[in-house]
């Protein structure tokens, strides 16, 4: 016997984006102008409504590539956001996802969404509980920029010692001693050195390097760990 449903309550399912990059500097996340009430006209997360024949990955992802034209960003669940009141138009559970952007990617941002990136210690308040969302994924992001080398995902593929220790203060928030850092980095074995120097620091130039994928999950498969 087929169970009825028809009469429990039904509510709404939605997905809501952080999405961070980095600009050399600043951990950077992207926002977009609400354009319908409530609450027109302030900043919020990028979001949507779970679709009929969706998961909440595949919703989370369509998003995303409305917004910024992208496929196969790094892209992880959150958490979810079920508050009687979190919204006052109707019953509407949030599932939050954290998306990873290279910025200097060609990334074509959706001018419908009067999207901007804005510097993730200087952004505006946003709307219902977008402000706990993003705060929760910083906490996650940290968390897992420690013990994966998902920091990589915001880098150009060729990047300085400098860009990756710039990377990873922006992250945490907190500056390193540029000899301990490197040292660290060179510890874990994943990067590879290139004969190319970004001359735009200084005469004598940088090193850039690039990270080693292939190297990093053998070493994983052997039982490495990878902590900063």
């Amino acid at each position: 016997m087929t169970q009825d449903y028809s009469h429990f309550p039904r509510h709404l399912v939605a997905v809501d984006c952080i999405i961070f990059g980095f600009d050399g500097e600043n951990l950077k996340i992207l926002l977009v102008q609400r354009n319908f009430e409530p609450k027109m006209g302030e900043w919020s997360l990028m979001g949507g409504f779970i679709g009929d024949e969706e998961t909440s990955d595949e919703a989370a992802q369509r998003v995303l590539n409305t917004l910024t034209g992208l496929e196969n960003i790094y892209l992880e669940q959150l958490n979810s956001y079920t508050q009687i009141d979190r919204e006052p138009t109707a019953r509407i559970m949030s599932i939050s996802y954290y998306a990873l952007i290279n910025i200097e990617k060609n990334i074509q941002i959706n001018e419908k969404y009067s999207a901007k990136w804005f510097d993730l210690k200087d952004r505006p308040d946003l709307i219902f509980d977008h402000n706990d969302m993003v705060k929760d994924a910083v906490l996650r992001l940290r968390r897992r920029a420690t013990t994966r080398p998902i920091g990589f995902e915001l880098l150009p593929k060729k990047f300085t010692m400098k860009d990756l220790q710039n990377l990873y203060e922006a992250i945490f928030d907190e500056k390193y001693d540029k000899r301990n850092f490197t040292n660290k980095i060179n510890a874990l074995d994943v990067l590879v050195k290139t004969a190319e120097k970004d001359m735009s620091s200084s005469k004598k130039g940088s090193f850039l390097y690039t990270f080693d994928e292939e190297k990093y999950n053998k070493k994983i498969a052997e039982g490495f760990m990878f902590k900063i």
